[in-house]
């Protein structure tokens, strides 16, 4: 795949929770939550990051012997290169492209998605990565479907199933499981602690025969 060189451009998307971003060459628009900070932008590599997740976009064009298997076989060297592990390769539909994913965990515990987006009408490749921390599958899901390429400038919209889970939500929601596993593991030790009882009950028992 050959690097192709475009410039990017940002809009606010009609989701007030929402931004827009476009790569006028090539009327190639995303849409993703709002409130992250670009890290990284040049013509052929952009990456936006928030407290829960960041995102990578690389630019390629098409394999000149158009060869499928090398969409896929790029994902696995990626996740080579990250040294994630449990991964799993797959495919997602995407209007006007043809979907590649490669998910799996990163060295840190976290997860991240890899994608490339093959383009139906033009020559172009979009990889994506997103690592997030907080976050959840469905809006991961839901920013890979938003790319379109359309004169409009106007992302693929789908029903937004869920909403980055914030950093706060996350840690009361990782509160509750840990208060719930404290409450098993008291449970337990009552429970041993009853089953002692017992055997100390028996043997007092015999002693006294």
């Amino acid at each position: 795949m050959a690097t192709i060189l475009l410039a990017l451009t940002l809009a606010w998307g009609l989701n007030a929770q929402a931004s827009v971003y476009t790569w006028s060459k090539h009327n190639l628009t995303f849409e993703v939550p709002d409130g992250g900070m670009v890290t990284y932008n040049t013509n052929t590599r952009f990456e936006v990051a928030w407290e829960d997740m960041v995102m990578t976009i690389q630019l390629y064009s098409k394999d000149k012997e158009n060869k499928k298997d090398v969409y896929k076989t790029s994902l696995e060297s990626l996740a080579m290169s990250y040294n994630m592990y449990d991964t799993k390769s797959g495919k997602i539909k995407v209007k006007g492209f043809d979907g590649y994913t490669l998910e799996g965990i990163m060295p840190d515990g976290s997860r991240c998605v890899l994608a490339n987006l093959v383009s139906k009408q033009s020559d172009l490749v979009v990889q994506i990565s997103i690592n997030y921390y907080y976050g959840n599958r469905e809006e991961v899901d839901d920013i890979i479907k938003s790319f379109a390429e359309n004169d409009q400038k106007q992302p693929n919209r789908e029903k937004r199933k869920q909403k980055v889970q914030s950093k706060d939500d996350a840690e009361k929601q990782a509160q509750k499981k840990l208060e719930e596993q404290k409450k098993r593991e008291e449970k337990l030790r009552k429970e041993q602690e009853e089953r002692e009882r017992q055997i100390r009950l028996r043997n007092e028992k015999i002693y006294e025969i």
